[in-house]
């Protein structure tokens, strides 16, 4: 059986969410089984799990009108144009970049992970807002 694991941190964000200790599943033969260490701000509620879906192409509003190099998201999770609220963000319209510069940070399951350039060129479009929550694949920025 393969683990997706994008799919079992959905669960872990949705158990947080809703504050559960203990979660299982079963679908087409497949089970899982999920349990928390921390029982202190546990509330006993029945929440109906969303199902992850794939994000398999970019959507036709999502693409350019001019030849651009789009950034994408690696995983699932809150995007943030700056490392805190009152500090300038990474990247604005206009700025240049160059490959290993950060220009985004993603949290995800309480992670605040760097999102560095791999190309270099000017941000041409930001395609996400501050604190949006975001998909695997999501396209983030355009690089000219």
């Amino acid at each position: 059986m393969k683990i997706d694991l994008d799919y079992i941190k959905k669960i872990a964000d949705v158990m947080d969410e809703k504050s559960l200790i203990e979660l299982s599943m079963e679908d087409s033969g497949q089970k899982i089984s999920i349990k928390r260490g921390d029982v202190s701000k546990a509330v006993s509620t029945v929440a109906p799990i969303p199902v992850a879906t794939p994000v398999s192409k970019i959507s036709e509003e999502q693409k350019p009108a001019r030849k651009a190099t789009p950034i994408t998201s690696p995983m699932v999770g809150t995007f943030y144009s700056a490392s805190s609220p009152d500090a300038e963000p990474y990247v604005k319209v206009g700025d240049s970049i160059k490959p290993g510069q950060v220009v985004c940070i993603i949290e995800a399951m309480k992670l605040m992970n760097e999102i560095e350039a791999d190309v270099s060129g000017k941000i041409v479009e930001i395609c996400v807002e501050n604190g949006q929550t975001i998909e695997f694949g999501q396209v983030l920025m355009y690089v000219e």
